[in-house]
């Protein structure tokens, strides 16, 4: 049992003298607007929770960031202000690298190789996650990075100085070995940053760019297929650990399904977002020669650095990874 929640009451233990057991209320927050696919997943697998636990516990998803900024979600799961949470796995590469490798450019670049990879990096990640008092539930990836820009690219060389859109450590290092200037933007600040002038270009999903409606802004998408990032969804364990046990199985059943339905998801995903951004005006397109060439080099110097910096685990993923 490690870090017990700090507000009780935002962990979600409710208790009442004279009462043998209460419904224990977990409020969740998630970073993406509720349409978005991951979410769609994620109310699923709510609902699921809900209807199995029975009167044990009751999950209410807070989307979009409306209850907790997504750079403090990890954190307020730890610190038990909340018992469950969403984010970006990448996010905590600041923390420990190993979180980084599914963002690593050009290492994973289809859902077969992605699902390697994680493979490979799920017990690492759950050793990490278990040292704060925290559960892996299940993770999902994202549809394949494409190159977004206000203009056309042919070449490496047409995006020297351009202000690019950063969301983790890797995609900051994608940016300065490409000659821009990265700057962090969180997903729901996507138009406002691109309308304003503060990034003219960004990697991300089809997904995303029709989250944030990206043909209002930009111009040209280029399916680079460069790394396949993915969500969480953690639990504080000391919440978890203090439900009735079949609420916990009511969880972990849940959350199985919700992984492998996210994955079948995030395929589907791919195309559908792909063609809607094409409808809806983008110019969709393989990258140049130039681009394609120019992105992978980038992606071999920044695997090499990412194994140095994760050092002996860092080693033990990759192995894994390269020999399954």
């Amino acid at each position: 049992m490690k870090h017990l929640p700090t507000l009780i009451l935002a962990a979600g233990a409710i208790a009442w003298p004279g009462l043998a057991a209460a419904q224990t209320a977990w409020d969740m927050p998630t970073p993406y607007p509720e349409g978005n696919f991951h979410e769609k997943n994620i109310a699923q697998f709510v609902d699921e929770v809900n209807e199995a636990a029975g009167d044990a516990v009751e999950i209410t998803v807070h989307n979009n960031q409306s209850l907790i900024k997504h750079p403090d979600i990890k954190n307020s799961v730890r610190d038990g202000i909340v018992p469950i949470g969403e984010l970006l796995v990448s996010r905590l590469s600041n923390e420990d690298p190993i979180f980084g490798v599914d963002s690593v450019p050009f290492l994973a670049t289809s859902y077969e190789e992605a699902k390697k990879l994680y493979d490979a990096q799920k017990p690492a990640m759950e050793e990490a996650l278990g040292k704060e008092g925290l559960k892996l539930l299940f993770s999902v990836p994202w549809p394949p990075q494409g190159l977004y820009t206000k203009e056309g690219v042919a070449k490496m060389g047409d995006l020297q100085g351009k202000t690019f859109r950063a969301y983790n450590k890797s995609t900051e290092e994608l940016a300065k070995a490409a000659g821009m200037t990265p700057t962090q933007i969180e997903a729901s600040d996507i138009p406002t940053a691109f309308s304003t002038g503060r990034v003219e270009a960004m990697m991300t999903s089809p997904s995303t760019g029709v989250d944030s409606k990206a043909w209002d802004f930009l111009s040209n998408y280029y399916t680079m297929n460069a790394w396949l990032p993915r969500n969480m969804v953690i639990v504080n364990e000391s919440a978890f650990e203090a439900l009735p046990q079949e609420a916990q199985d009511a969880i972990m059943k849940a959350a199985g399904e919700a992984e492998t339905r996210g994955w079948q998801a995030s395929e589907e995903e791919t195309k559908r977002t792909t063609d809607l951004l094409k409808e809806n005006g983008i110019k969709v397109e393989e990258p140049s020669d130039d681009l394609k060439s120019g992105f992978q080099k980038i992606g071999e110097t920044l695997t090499e650095a990412w194994k140095t910096e994760a050092g002996e685990a860092g080693a033990k993923i990759i192995e894994a990874y390269q020999g399954s």
